[in-house]
């Protein structure tokens, strides 16, 4: 009777073009060890950052009213972050706009005042003196209306600091202060990030910075979650750090990448070039301690181990062999199951 095959071994088998194998009992799956075109690839550890990332902080002095976000907690565009006691910059704004008033109310009266004036220096009444010296009055008071307008919109932008609102929706990852503490120009409030925008940062040899400069070909890993990402873009930075001879190069993520946060460790792959290599697929390769090995299937149908030396790994195409294997053999996919049918 013909064995039936689950359907993941299936896949595989015609992914890699291998053909079931009888051993015993137990149908094996086997692939042929060959030399195929891969990439070769530069690998630098690096971490994960907001690319909108900030603090928010004081720019009046006084008692904080309000916190109305925690630690983890999402924030809208435009949303009030905290508010400050706004009495002392109420008081002066109000201050502002009664001398904005007492200044036009001075203006009104320049105005009336030259605009008698030249009737009565067109009917030769008075002197170009007076003329002159109630056109210079007219002028000194748009002069100071201008300069009380100044000083009250100051005064209205201050008073509007007593509010502190988000610049861009995101992710508050720190909180500074509590209600009732004062604060004073300068002192941070909160800090936020935005978690729709992120990148990863690491540093490349100046040997590399050619090579991967377009950033094709260029993938992020995440270790902690077993991800690859392909970056939307690539920017290896024109300044150099003088001790080390590396540039930083930056890699963002796409749109909305989820579970991934700033801080993260990152480790970021880069295409440099093409090598020829004798390649084994991952699933034949058997780990035991120090032991690292593979079944060769021989003549008959027997499999047989034989310790193996690897290289970097290429990706799905497979493993690198260094030593151990010829160009042709075959080895067992399904090791264990080979190794229980001897």
């Amino acid at each position: 009777m013909t064995p039936i095959l689950k359907k993941p071994a299936l896949c595989l088998a015609l992914v890699l073009g291998v053909q079931p194998l009888s051993a015993g009992a137990a149908p094996l799956m086997a692939a042929t060890v060959d030399y195929r075109q891969v990439p070769l690839t530069y690998a630098s550890e690096g971490t994960v950052e907001a690319i909108k990332q900030s603090t928010v902080a004081a720019q009046i002095g006084g008692r904080v009213m309000e916190v109305n976000f925690k630690v983890g907690d999402y924030v809208k565009a435009g949303q009030v972050l905290v508010r400050i006691d706004p009495r002392e910059t109420g008081q002066a704004l109000a201050a502002s706009q009664s001398q904005v008033a007492q200044v036009k109310a001075a203006l009104d009266e320049a105005k009336l005042q030259y605009e008698r004036q030249q009737q009565l220096f067109a009917q030769k009444f008075i002197s170009q003196a007076a003329l002159d010296s109630a056109q210079a009055a007219y002028k000194a008071a748009q002069a100071a209306y201008a300069a009380a307008l100044a000083g009250s919109g100051a005064a209205a932008t201050t008073h509007s600091f007593a509010t502190v609102i988000a610049p861009y929706a995101g992710v508050v990852s720190a909180v500074q202060v509590e209600v009732g503490d004062t604060t004073f120009p300068g002192k941070p409030l909160m800090s936020g990030f935005d978690p729709a925008d992120l990148r990863v940062v690491a540093t490349l040899p100046q040997a590399k910075w050619d090579a991967v400069r377009g950033g094709a070909g260029a993938k992020v890993e995440i270790p902690a979650l077993n991800r690859w990402l392909v970056p939307t873009h690539v920017t290896v930075l024109p300044v150099a750090d003088a001790r080390r001879h590396t540039a930083q190069v930056r890699l963002d993520l796409p749109a909305d990448t989820r579970n991934v946060v700033p801080g993260m460790f990152a480790r970021a792959h880069f295409v440099t070039g093409e090598a020829r290599k004798l390649l084994v697929p991952a699933a034949a390769v058997l780990r035991r301690s120090e032991l690292t090995a593979v079944y060769v299937i021989g003549p008959g149908e027997r499999t047989a181990l034989r310790q193996v030396r690897l290289g970097d790994a290429a990706g799905e195409a497979g493993i690198e062999v260094l030593a151990g294997l010829k160009a042709g053999e075959r080895v067992a996919l399904e090791p264990v199951k080979a190794g229980l049918a001897r």
